[in-house]
């Protein structure tokens, strides 16, 4: 529920605080005192609406699965929205997108002003109807696991068995590419570090001559070793570091002529070409590792594409099998829901009847195999499809698909938002409207605009909303002012004893529902 709601700073309000009730919260007063513009800025405080209030701020006592936006959930969650410049958006003082806050409330909030044909969705509709079997005759809940696991599993056996007729198609080709692929890598048969170790001999190669040339010339430093010698002799100078440094010269160049002898037998057109081939391979998968990877990839396919008929076989015994159990549950079903269907369609009419609306016809259509079994429930009024019903009409159907739903809830169901849901309806059907509301109120806190004296008795918690000169203000009413109030409503400003008796009644009377 919502526990608290503050607002400042939103056309004719300067500030208004409410701390909040659950059940049925009402909210009365003159036209144009601003009764709207607060249920609007209750829904932007949750990211539902837009307003230009400077602050909107609803405390909450929802659980919030809000990890993956890294909001912890408190006890109490505070909810805002702060209009400078621009709208931001907060929970819990950390800011988040409208759509982030939005989402999170979707659970908890329901706005009943526009034609929202969500609460008539298949899904839902089924949903009631499976509680009522799960509470009063049968475990359909474990049936429905079950069917729900079985079908999945037959989904995916037959988006496989789709796959593979459809790579069967082209199997021949598939198998030609993979074949010519393994035989093209295989006939180059590359190893790795091979062009890295090709690349050095090319470049060996490529300075042998030069480099044997210059050894040539470098070797006559040897015809005149003697004559160092003697010079460091007669300097009585010990000539082991220039032995030392001879020897080692030497060493260098007979190393690399013994390299470079090496490379005699080695073709270099025979070398350039393999490197081009592995340069090609390179080109066109990155690496060599990365063509052997694919060769074994390619390999993998071709063994799958040679036992794709054994694994065809598999899947379509699989398939076969799974698609009966997927039948058999599903019929398990749509027996047990035929059988409720009658009981969900009295109940419902007997709402229905209470808010004075023609009887509905509640059929269960055949449709395709869903998570949900084969069935549809497809909703008239009157035989009038729900697209043609008039807003009023329509409201007060959703009502009863609420209370029907309500029935056997076993927690708090959230919030529900009505603008002046017994707008233009008569004493009685303002009655019917307001007792099937304090007996959704049960499990919703509800947020209603009135203007009729029947539904304004009915709130667990009244506010008046009211102008004093250009300002708008909201408090809560206690008896005496709720008296006072719903006899204007009744008799206008000119309040009548009369009036007054009325709604004392009235109040008397609610008590007792």
């Amino acid at each position: 529920m919502i526990e608290r709601f503050y607002l400042k700073d939103y056309l004719s309000f300067k500030e208004a605080e409410l701390n909040l009730a659950c059940g049925l919260v009402v909210f009365t007063g003159p036209s144009g005192s601003g009764k709207s513009i607060l249920m609007n800025s209750i829904l932007s405080s949750l990211g539902a609406s837009s307003c230009e209030a400077s602050l909107c701020e609803s405390s909450v006592t929802w659980e919030l699965d809000a990890q993956e936006i890294g909001i912890e959930n408190d006890e109490i969650n505070v909810f805002k929205h702060i209009r400078k410049e621009k709208s931001r958006y907060f929970i819990n003082n950390q800011s988040v997108s409208k759509k982030s806050m939005l989402d999170l409330n979707s659970n908890y909030l329901r706005h009943l002003s526009l034609k929202d044909f969500s609460d008539f969705e298949n899904e839902n509709l089924i949903s009631i109807l499976d509680n009522r079997i799960q509470n009063k005759s049968y475990d359909i809940q474990t049936l429905k696991n079950e069917y729900k696991e079985t079908f999945l599993e037959y989904k995916a056996v037959k988006s496989e068995l789709k796959k593979i007729d459809e790579e069967e198609k082209r199997i021949v080709e598939l198998k030609e590419f993979a074949s010519f692929e393994i035989k093209k890598i295989e006939d180059i048969a590359p190893k790795i570090s091979e062009d890295t170790q090709l690349s050095e001999i090319k470049k060996e190669l490529s300075k042998k001559e030069k480099v044997l040339e210059n050894i040539s010339l470098a070797n006559t430093i040897f015809e005149n070793e003697h004559h160092v010698f003697n010079a460091l002799d007669s300097l009585d100078l010990n000539s082991s570091f220039f032995d030392d440094a001879m020897n080692e010269l030497r060493n260098i160049f007979d190393n690399a002529q013994e390299r470079f002898s090496a490379l005699d037998d080695i073709d270099i057109e025979e070398v350039l070409n393999r490197i081009e081939e592995l340069s090609g391979l390179k080109r066109r998968y990155g690496s060599i590792e990365e063509a052997l990877a694919y060769k074994e990839q390619k390999k993998i396919e071709l063994a799958e594409y040679e036992n794709i008929e054994i694994k065809k076989g598999d899947l379509v015994k699989q398939n076969a099998m799974l698609d009966k159990k997927v039948k058999k549950m599903a019929q398990n079903l749509t027996d047990l829901r035929h059988v409720e269907l009658k009981s969900f369609n009295d109940d419902l009419n007997k709402y229905l009847k209470e808010l004075y609306l023609r009887e509905a016809e509640v059929a269960m259509n055949e449709i395709e195999y869903s998570l949900y079994g084969k069935d549809e429930i497809a909703l008239k009024l009157n035989n009038t499809e729900l697209q043609k019903v008039s807003t009023g009409e329509f409201n007060r159907l959703r009502l009863a698909v609420l209370a029907l739903k309500s029935e056997f809830m076993n927690k708090n169901g959230g919030v529900l938002m009505l603008d002046e849901i017994d707008a233009n309806l008569s004493g009685e059907e303002s009655m019917s409207v307001a007792k099937v509301l304090r007996e959704l109120s049960k499990h919703f806190q509800i947020f209603v605009i009135s203007h009729q004296p029947q539904l304004t008795s009915m709130g667990n918690q009244h506010f008046l909303v009211h102008k004093n000169g250009n300002d708008s203000f909201v408090s809560e009413l206690n008896f005496e002012n709720r008296v006072d109030e719903i006899a204007r409503i009744i008799s206008g400003d000119s309040i009548s004893t009369e009036a007054k008796n009325f709604a004392k009644e009235l109040l008397e009377a609610s008590k007792c529902v």
